[in-house]
């Protein structure tokens, strides 16, 4: 079996107010693999890096990183790893260059290897014509490739990216996504990502945890937890609100379907072959007067495993998230 970079037993973390943000969470990360963390905000993604990189304790289980227990060996924890937070951490009345100086410099690196480091970052990172800008100046793109290349001067072998596209356009962001697989292929370092965007941790991410509410609902491969829901995924956009037990009562008959989940007024369902299907469904809801809008039929999506194992859409928890926090 391939050696473990990171290992994570039976991980939980509550906070004084009794707030269980996580409950009981393994996994492990294979060494030189990306790793993805997919959940909506609130999941508990953030934490577990806060604790994988030292910077918060658990409430029970354990962390090791590179075989370093994360609270026995904190120090040499921090050695071995670089970090990219989900905000900023350049100074923006700095340059560029001045920057990763500094980085380097607080991992005791110094003279013509730190500068040749430098050099060699900023082409990786398409700053080389930037490196002497102030920060300040740079777009939210050129500001993120910066931050990634700061956790990387002292040649780290685990990286953290903590949601490391978040409010980036979708050009900027897809850019982003070529930029850490060629960092993840020419590094060979260990990187665990955390991600609320589906398409990210399928790009990049070889094997994934989803997480939901605390814990791990799912893990495996991308490709191998879409290929264990069977048949199509199935939604009708139904024209006015409803309930649950009335739409299952109005498909009852609908040979082959399954997994019906009403989530607000999407219909989400599967059928082994759902081209097939949709005629069926159609004439039931008409029937029960369920009237619809629209209806889409495809392959499985990690959104649909997702919905599987958590029982509602990434979208509808993070929509939940955001009212929790607005009370």
């Amino acid at each position: 079996m391939a050696e473990a970079a990171i290992e994570v037993k039976d991980l939980s973390k509550t906070y004084g107010d009794g707030v269980k943000a996580l409950d009981g969470i393994n996994f492990e990360v294979e060494a030189g693999t990306v790793f993805g963390l997919l959940g909506p905000n609130g999941a508990g993604k953030s934490t577990t890096v806060k604790i994988l990189t030292t910077l918060s304790h658990p409430t029970s289980g354990s962390a090791s990183v590179m075989g370093l227990d994360v609270l026995g060996r904190a120090a040499e924890v921090r050695k071995q790893i670089g970090v990219v937070a989900q905000s900023s951490t350049a100074d923006r009345e700095a340059t560029a260059r001045e920057n990763l100086r500094l980085q380097g410099q607080l991992y005791g690196m110094k003279g013509s290897d730190l500068e040749q480091r430098i050099d060699s970052l900023l082409g990786s990172f398409n700053l080389a014509g930037d490196g002497d800008r102030i920060v300040r100046g740079f777009s939210g793109g050129m500001e993120r490739r910066l931050t990634i290349a700061m956790a990387l001067v002292h040649r780290p072998k685990v990286l953290f990216l903590d949601e490391p596209t978040t409010g980036l356009d979708p050009e900027v962001r897809a850019e982003m996504w070529e930029e850490i697989s060629t960092l993840a292929a020419q590094e060979g370092m260990t990187i665990l990502l955390t991600t609320h965007y589906l398409e990210e941790a399928d790009m990049l991410a070889q094997n994934l945890a989803i997480v939901d509410q605390g814990r791990i609902v799912a893990e495996g491969t991308p490709d191998d937890l879409k290929k264990a829901l069977k048949g199509d995924a199935i939604q009708v956009g139904l024209g006015e609100s409803r309930q649950q037990p009335e739409v299952e009562s109005a498909l009852a008959g609908v040979d082959g379907l399954s997994e019906v989940l009403l989530n607000a007024r999407t219909l989400h369902a599967r059928a082994a072959d759902g081209a097939r299907s949709v005629p069926s469904i159609l004439t039931s809801l008409e029937a029960a007067g369920i009237s619809v809008d629209s209806v889409t039929v495809s392959r499985p999506s990690l959104d649909d495993v997702y919905l599987k194992y958590a029982g509602r859409t990434i979208e509808q928890a993070e929509k939940n998230e955001n009212e929790e926090v607005a009370a």
